[in-house]
C-alpha cells in the first residue's frame, strides 16, 4: 500500500489524473481548472510521467509546438481509484453545493454505478472506453472519459475513439 501512496496519495496528483481522465492534459487548461501554482502543477506533472502514469506528446500551438500529457495503460490503470474516492467522497462527505456532485456513470447500459470497478447494473467491469464522469459542475451531461493512445500512434479523444 505504502508504495501506491507514493504514487496516488498526492492529492494534487489525484486532481491531475483526474483532468487527465476528463481529456484536459494541456498545461494551461489544467492550471486553470486546478488552480494550482505552476511550480505545484509542474512537480505534480513530472512525478506523474516518471512514475509511467502520464505521458508527453507533442501538439501543434499555431505554429509552436507544445506537449500536452495523455494518459498510459498504467495510468488507465488507475481508474478504479479514482472511482473508488469519487464514490466514497458522494457517500461519506457532504456537497459544498447542489452542483458539487461526481458520478461514475457505466456508457454500456447508461446507468450510474456504486462501484469502483464494475458496473453495479449490468455487472460489466468498467475501463476508460465504457465510463463517464459526471461532474455536476462541469456540464449538465456525463464525460467520457480519455484513454491512452493506442500502440498505433493515433491520438486518444475522450471515450477513446482515435483519430
Amino acid at each position: 500500500m505504502a508504495r501506491g501512496l507514493d504514487i496516488l496519495g498526492d492529492p494534487w496528483g489525484m486532481l491531475v489524473l483526474r483532468e487527465v481522465f476528463f481529456g484536459n492534459g494541456r498545461f494551461d487548461a489544467m492550471k486553470s481548472r486546478l488552480g494550482a501554482a505552476d511550480s505545484v502543477l509542474t512537480k505534480r506533472l513530472a512525478a506523474l510521467v516518471d512514475a509511467g502514469l502520464l505521458a508527453r506528446q507533442p501538439y501543434a500551438d499555431g505554429g509552436r509546438t507544445r506537449q500536452e500529457y495523455v494518459l498510459t495503460a498504467k495510468g488507465e490503470d488507475a481508474l478504479p481509484v479514482l472511482n473508488a474516492v469519487v464514490l466514497w467522497a458522494e457517500k461519506h462527505l457532504p456537497a459544498p453545493s447542489e452542483q458539487s456532485h461526481m458520478f461514475v456513470m457505466h456508457t454500456g447500459c447508461g446507468a450510474r454505478t456504486t462501484s469502483a470497478d464494475s458496473c453495479t447494473a449490468c455487472g460489466e467491469r468498467l475501463t476508460v472506453r465504457n465510463t463517464s464522469w459526471h461532474s455536476l459542475t462541469r456540464t449538465p451531461d456525463p464525460v467520457p472519459l480519455a484513454a491512452a493512445p493506442d500502440p498505433a500512434g493515433t491520438t486518444p479523444h475522450a471515450n477513446g475513439a482515435a483519430s
